[in-house]
């Protein structure tokens, strides 16, 4: 199917961006799971597999995202606790990322969609911005 408008092709034409943004965040959404689970058995792999942070090697500071993947292999074992001591904003944010994909799917499949995230307050991209922020201060604080 073809949109005459957008000259989008898919099942994705004719849909506004919205929706369109919603089917493909509730897409990777579920993806991301699928692969994280997939994981379980192999987290001490995927973190061999991981480069050292060039930041960090440079400067023997954490990055804002330092612990990341650390994170990411603690969150496929679901170990809570070891995510969040090695990037509880990088935690909060995975655990966003799914419920919101999951809600932004419903949104998509009921025909309303989510809004870009350049749409959004002034105010909630800054608070955006002090939670890196304190979450930075907290790994530089922290001292992995």
């Amino acid at each position: 199917m073809t949109d005459v408008a957008s000259g989008a092709t898919g099942a994705g034409a004719g849909r506004p961006p919205a929706v369109q943004l919603g089917l493909l965040w509730g897409a990777v959404a579920v993806s991301a799971a699928a692969l994280a689970a997939s994981f379980r058995g192999s987290v001490e792999t995927a973190l061999a597999l991981l480069p050292p942070c060039p930041f960090k090697a440079v400067t023997a500071l954490p990055c804002p995202a330092c612990g990341s993947g650390r994170a990411s292999a603690a969150l496929a074992a679901l170990d809570l606790p070891a995510a969040f001591a090695s990037n509880p904003l990088f935690t909060l944010g995975a655990f966003a990322f799914l419920v919101g994909g999951l809600v932004a799917a419903a949104f998509a499949l009921a025909g309303r969609g989510v809004p870009e995230p350049r749409t959004l307050p002034v105010s909630v991209r800054a608070g955006v911005v002090a939670a890196v922020a304190a979450n930075w201060l907290w790994l530089l604080l922290d001292g992995r």
